[in-house]
């Protein structure tokens, strides 16, 4: 029977353990191991039972217990020494405080949009890697004092829980959450009201403290609101693409408005992928209502002070809105700022597209925002090659948009034992230690860094074996039918594990191209070997979910079940035992579809070894075997150039087994006189040696903070001084190149084409003529390169050349020196480019005016 009315109890904590309330209050305990040990001496029972959360912990333990512990010294002492703690994490200076200049972001904080987070389990209000990659956003800047506030929505039934039918179908739950019971307080009095299409609609706002860090959650669940809007913030990517654009416009325009009316101050708006985008719109609009400014002085203004980060190397996967849609909850938007509707919607259009094309997401965020960038370095590539379009005249290399590879929260992924190893070799700061320090990996002795490993690996069978045993029950199948899962997986065995959102180009069922090299491997007893899959399906991805059922059936035999088994209901609990306890961790997407991939960097700072297609991250961090040294795991070859996918996918799948079966399950099996496999264990230390530091989400955050945060703050500043002049000035400068750039153009470029010496110099002259501008208002750049087959430059230096003053009343002449510095076939060229001092990259005006 269903409960006709719920409310929430609060436990009653005795005096003497009243801080266990505080320390459950703070996500910090999702990290800390000395907190999360302490929660788990209440009751060990329950805490497993509550999938290790602080709150339900406190909730359902018995009161009696509560009484031992108020008066038992040794808890007591405890409990003071994780007070203690959490009071020095929250008070002492971090890197930021140390290392960056004063008043850096000046009494500002940077503000980060994110549709979800992955913080822990107990707060489900992620769905994958972008919510996870955002969780541990927010930890690292914590961990290292960036003052950063987050901004996101929280959904009354989080994700789905996944559950399988008999033969394997996917089918999904929404639990109801309730925030009362979780780790968030209720920012009383903070209403964010908003109009959509017409109706009103209120959010409330719930505030969760990661660390230091203050992570903000819209909810529209409330009784004033009509119930179809109370529905907004119901499930994480849920809905139609009408639902779809309601939640965009409460995260980011409602995101704006919250910190508004709270008070706090930002200096930075990062916006992480195009959900929150609308946020920039919300911005421009308020500037011209406080400040009096007009549309494009706004628009400059809003730029400045913005970051956007894309995760979406495909088009299909970047959300567009029809244009009736945009009508229908942008009118007065459009209205309030005084411009058409075609205005705004040419912000979401690359060029030259029609007016009712749909309003592109990712498109907008390129242009809200004069600091982009992809997750990975290849990602870049991928990204400039994507946008080059909205820069018209620029070099696709040359396209404004950077790169920062994504990192994972080390302390939140690795397992304990590795961390002791890694604390008493790299040092208690190996979360951030620089790339040097690591170099003590390769000290640690062969047998303590195998069992360290082995004590994970054990574990993550021990937790395989309870869930597969429960979601077998679940199913209504005996506890007799269900005895074989006893010896389900061997903590012996190669453990490979896949675990990752089933998405089609992740290509989870690659190894099924070829069952039988595949069943080979699995029934090979001398040299045993098991897989491990898990992942979710989108709910409406029948092709994804067919994926599962595939490799769910494949598990299904008798003869290999034991060694090839899918576990149910991924989630963030799930994941840290199999990247804890993984020998290799396995990932064939087809390239360069995977924008990063965070999974893999978590397992290999646990020991494992990665073994996947060169894309992501692993583009730019395999290290083939070198100077007698071995590589730091495998790279599985990419048939890119195969059109025909079911040849491309035998080719993949050919160079995955041929490295399985020569190489991977080989060296595993291949032990030393002591009985550990020395060159496996010596493999996994120079992976560990040499992606340790790279994959920390330390590394990452401090990238954002040296290479886009302060930047970002310094030009807002700039901008926004002295009643906003520099963004005014600026906008008139743009409108004014808008008006007169078809009169600038190259006439003549001279320069000597004989053979030149290594090491010379070549002297080159170019007439150019500049119409209205000034030669201030200007670069003219001579680019010197090798000439490729297609007569195109090949990555070229560019110089300025110098303003030798006019030759006649419409010419001038500039002159430059090429320097010679490689043999081959060299090239020049000439162009013009605007120059402007508030702006640092001149490409980002998107005219460039070349020499013929």
């Amino acid at each position: 029977m269903k409960a006709l009315r719920s409310f929430t109890v609060r436990p009653h904590l005795p005096e003497p353990v009243m801080g266990l309330d505080r320390l459950a209050s703070n996500l910090r305990w999702s990290w800390d191991r000395a907190t999360r040990d302490l929660f788990a001496m209440i009751d060990p029972t329950v805490w497993d039972v509550s999938h290790h959360d602080p709150r339900r912990v406190l909730a359902e333990v018995a009161p009696r217990r509560l009484q031992e512990l108020a008066a038992d010294g040794a808890f007591l002492e405890r409990l003071a020494s994780a007070e203690a703690s959490l009071d020095a994490y929250e008070q002492l200076p971090r890197w930021f405080q140390q290392d960056t200049p004063d008043a850096a972001l000046g009494e500002g904080v940077v503000a980060y949009f994110s549709p979800e987070f992955g913080i822990a389990e107990a707060v489900p209000q992620y769905s994958g890697g972008l919510g996870v990659l955002a969780g541990d956003h927010l930890k690292a800047a914590s961990d290292l004092g960036v003052p950063l506030v987050a901004i996101g929505l929280f959904y009354r039934h989080g994700y789905f829980r996944q559950s399988l039918t008999v033969d394997g179908w996917q089918q999904e739950r929404f639990p109801d959450l309730d925030p009362h019971a979780m780790a968030l307080e209720l920012c009383e009095g903070v209403r964010v009201e908003l109009e959509l299409a017409g109706e009103s609609m209120q959010a409330q706002v719930w505030k969760a403290m990661v660390g230091r860090t203050e992570l903000y959650l819209l909810d529209a669940d409330l009784p004033e609101n009509p119930e179809s809007l109370q529905m907004v913030t119901d499930r994480l990517y849920g809905g139609d693409v009408e639902h779809r654009l309601r939640q965009e416009i409460l995260l980011g325009i409602g995101g704006v408005r919250a910190l508004d009316a709270m008070g706090v101050p930002v200096e930075v708006f990062h916006t992480n992928e195009g959900h929150a985008g609308f946020l920039g719109l919300e911005r421009i609009r308020t500037l011209m209502e406080r400040e009096a400014l007009g549309f494009h002085e706004a628009l400059e203004a809003v730029r400045a002070g913005a970051v956007f980060t894309t995760h979406t190397p495909v088009p299909a996967g970047i959300d567009r809105f029809p244009r009736e849609l945009m009508e229908r909850y942008f009118s007065n938007w459009v209205d309030a700022c005084g411009i058409s509707l075609d205005q705004l919607m040419a912000l979401g259009h690359r060029p030259q597209e029609a007016p009712d094309e749909p309003f592109n997401m990712a498109v907008m965020g390129m242009r809200l925002a004069e600091r982009r960038n992809g997750v990975s370095a290849l990602h870049g590539d991928v990204s400039r090659e994507m946008f080059s379009d909205l820069w018209p005249g620029v070099p696709g290399v040359e396209t404004p948009v950077g790169s920062i590879t994504n990192g994972v929260h080390g302390a939140t992924w690795v397992a304990g034992e590795i961390d002791e190893l890694l604390s008493s070799s790299v040092g208690s700061d190996w979360q951030w230690a620089p790339p040097e320090a690591w170099a003590a990996v390769e000290q640690i002795d062969d047998r303590e860094f195998w069992q360290a490993h082995g004590a994970a690996k054990l574990r993550l069978v021990e937790h395989v074996r309870e869930r597969m045993r429960s979601h077998g029950l679940a199913q209504g199948r005996s506890a007799s039918e269900l005895e074989w899962v006893d010896d389900a997986l061997d903590p012996g065995a190669l453990t490979i594990c896949f675990a990752r959102r089933m998405a089609t180009y992740k290509r989870a069922a690659l190894l099924l191209s070829q069952p039988d090299r595949l069943r080979a491997l699995l029934l090979d007893d001398q040299r045993p070997l098991q897989f491990v899959f898990a992942g979710k399906a989108h709910p409406a991805d029948d092709q994804g979910k067919e994926l599962i059922r595939q490799i769910v059936a494949f598990s299904h035999d008798p003869a290999i079940r034991h060694r090839f088994v899918f576990v149910e209901d991924y989630d963030m609990a799930l994941a840290r035992s199999l990247v804890c306890g993984a020998d290799v961790w396995l990932n064939t997407p087809v390239r360069p579809m995977e924008a990063s991939g965070t999974s893999g960097m978590k397992a290999v700072l646990n020991g494992a070894l990665h073994c996947s297609v060169l894309d992501g991250w692993w583009a730019e961090c395999f290290e083939p075997a070198h100077n007698g040294d071995g590589a730091n795991g495998w790279a599985i070859s990419s048939a890119e150039a195969v059109e025909d996918d079911a040849r491309r996918i035998e080719v993949e799948a050919n160079s995955l087994f041929e490295l399985l079966e020569t190489q991977v399950v080989p060296q595993f099996h291949d032990l030393g006189p002591s009985g550990e496999p020395n060159g496996w264990i010596a493999r996994a230390k120079r992976s560990l040696r040499t992606l340790g530091p790279f994959v920390s989400a330390h590394r990452m955050v401090r990238d954002y903070v040296e290479e886009l945060y302060l930047p970002a703050a310094r030009h807002s500043r700039q901008l926004d001084a002295d009643g906003y002049a520099g963004a005014r000035q600026l906008s008139h400068f743009r409108a004014r190149l808008n008006e007169v750039w078809h009169q600038v153009h190259v006439d003549t470029v001279d320069v000597d084409d004989g053979i030149a010496d290594l090491g010379s110099t070549r002297a080159v002259s170019a007439v150019v003529a500049l119409g209205e501008l000034s030669p201030d208002e200007v670069e003219v750049q001579l680019l010197t390169g090798h000439v490729g087959q297609s007569g195109e430059l090949e990555s070229p230096t560019r110089v300025a050349m110098a303003d030798e003053g006019l030759i006649d009343d419409r010419h001038r002449r500039f002159r430059g020196a090429a320097e010679l510095d490689t043999a081959g076939r060299m090239g020049v060229t000439v162009r013009i480019v605007p120059r402007h001092r508030l702006v640092d990259a001149p490409v980002e005006f998107g005219l460039v005016a070349w020499a013929d």
